[in-house]
């Protein structure tokens, strides 16, 4: 038997511990979940800005570079053949040939830019560059398209010979309305890509920074709430599992801090209230244990006696009547509580004389007092009451509840005042007792629903919230406190119809 116990404590240990693995695993894929939603929700609208703003510089400071290379070109091209057609063709073929070498031997720019002579055939006659490209046929569009359509036509591409990168602008030359070469200024665009691949690469590397500076931050303001977010979900779990009254550590003064004392808060109520639910079933318990056993035991001892002493039979009917509406009282306590709670709790509002309802309840319960040794006086305030909207039933529950509550606490002072009054509006009811009073720590607690506080004298601890209940419902207010000179004082305050 003893080692299968020490199995089962094993076998419980293992399980703990799979089950608290499996809470950490959970509570890490929670949290990672959340970064990756931050991550998506704002790190990426970010890339996208970033990435957006280098394609468009790239394209720009692309076109901005290739551009301003093809107009200078342009400009040169159209300068050179406005000498040439203005001042050279003049002198036949062979003058435009011998100016066209003059031409290319005394060009400045002859190291970036290639000046080329083509003929109309499309084969290159004079070169700034060297005479190796003399005599060949480049055979790109540009040519072909200034011979044919008689104006100047740019061309960017590969060259078909060498396959580089280049750029070239090609104007036609004219003479007499036709076409008799072509003047051609090519270059290649290797320093220039290059140029723009650094400068792409340098905003490159400012996006990448930036981003990385975005998600540093990113991460940095997330691991700073995930945390928090973690601390107050393990306490409320905590909490959810029973640890009523746990407090969290506020180390926070934001929205965390404010969030941390709400659920500290919240575990401190639920504890205060999972207390006093224990003292409630317990007082509960002992409350239904001891009438049942008067009448229990009542009941028995008259079956018992075969004497049928009057006297003896009177006074255990009397205690078993009194036991049962003590019962009755306290069932009937338990089933407006249960409605109150479930929101079942309603009124039906006639045409309530607040005064004929209160002399009711006192009237029934002057000469239960007297018996007890208390003295129950009542004084009318000046005036007519006129009626007031409300439920008689529920009003007069308020009253009975208030003056029995009077008689349990405060009897011992042996005199209770009930009164009631017009005021501003309103027609307040009074029932103050002479008896020791209520601590002040308790008082803002008096009205909560399994509240008795320090108090031994029987009853559920629901009684004053259902009677709290009745009179909002009504529109009116509810208060207990302490009276002057001693005794506690508890005010109904109503208001008239307007």
């Amino acid at each position: 038997m003893a080692t299968s116990g020490a199995f089962e404590r094993r076998r419980n240990r293992g399980e703990e511990t799979m089950a608290e693995e499996k809470a950490v695993k959970w509570k890490s894929l929670r949290l990672q979940g959340l970064r990756q939603r931050w991550i998506m929700n704002t790190v990426m609208p970010v890339f996208a800005v970033l990435l957006l703003i280098v394609v468009l510089f790239s394209a720009g400071i692309s076109n901005y570079y290739y551009r301003s290379m093809r107009d200078g070109m342009e400009k040169q091209a159209q300068a050179l053949a406005g000498a040439f057609e203005e001042y050279f063709m003049d002198g036949g073929w062979a003058g435009y040939y011998k100016k066209a070498e003059q031409s290319a031997a005394a060009f400045e720019d002859k190291e970036r830019i290639e000046l080329q002579f083509i003929s109309p055939s499309g084969r290159i006659q004079v070169s700034s560059t060297s005479s190796l490209t003399t005599g060949t046929f480049p055979g790109t569009d540009d040519i072909s398209q200034a011979i044919a359509q008689n104006r100047m036509t740019p061309f960017q591409g590969r060259d078909p010979e060498t396959g580089e990168s280049i750029l070239a602008v090609s104007h036609p030359l004219t003479f007499n309305g036709q076409v008799q070469g072509v003047i051609r200024f090519v270059t290649s665009l290797r320093l220039v890509s290059r140029q723009v691949r650094l400068a792409v690469l340098a905003v490159c590397l400012v996006a990448a920074l930036c981003m990385g500076m975005v998600i540093v931050s990113n991460l940095i303001f997330i691991n700073n709430v995930v945390e928090p977010v973690a601390v107050v979900s393990e306490a409320t779990k905590r909490i959810s599992a029973g640890g009523y009254g746990f407090q969290v550590e506020n180390k926070y003064t934001d929205e965390l801090g404010v969030l941390v004392d709400n659920i500290n808060d919240m575990s401190l109520k639920i504890g205060q209230n999972e207390k006093m639910k224990s003292e409630f079933i317990s007082s509960v318990s002992h409350e239904l244990r001891t009438p049942l056993t008067a009448i229990n035991g009542w009941g028995e001892t008259i079956l018992e006696d075969l004497s049928g002493d009057p006297v003896q039979l009177r006074r255990g009917l009397r205690i078993i009547v009194n036991e049962s509406r003590r019962l009755s009282n306290m069932v009937e306590e338990l089933l407006e509580f249960s409605k109150m709670e479930d929101g079942r709790f309603t009124l039906r509002v006639e045409e309530v004389d607040l005064q004929a309802e209160l002399e009711d309840a006192i009237f029934t319960y002057q000469e239960l007092f007297r018996q007890e040794g208390i003295t129950l006086e009542y004084a009318v305030g000046k005036g007519d009451f006129p009626p007031i909207p409300g439920d008689s039933e529920r009003l007069k529950q308020v009253f009975c509840n208030v003056l029995d509550n009077a008689s349990k606490h405060g009897g011992a002072g042996g005199r209770i005042v009930a009164s009631i009054s017009r005021e501003a509006g309103q027609q307040a009811v009074r029932v103050r007792d002479f008896g020791p009073g209520i601590p002040e720590a308790e008082l803002p607690f008096i009205k909560q629903k399994f509240y008795k506080g320090s108090s031994k004298a029987r009853g559920s601890g629901i009684g004053l919230a259902v009677c709290d209940e009745i009179v909002k419902l009504h529109g009116g207010t509810f208060t207990i406190s302490n009276a002057i000179g001693g005794g506690a004082e508890v005010v109904v305050s109503l208001p008239e119809k307007q």
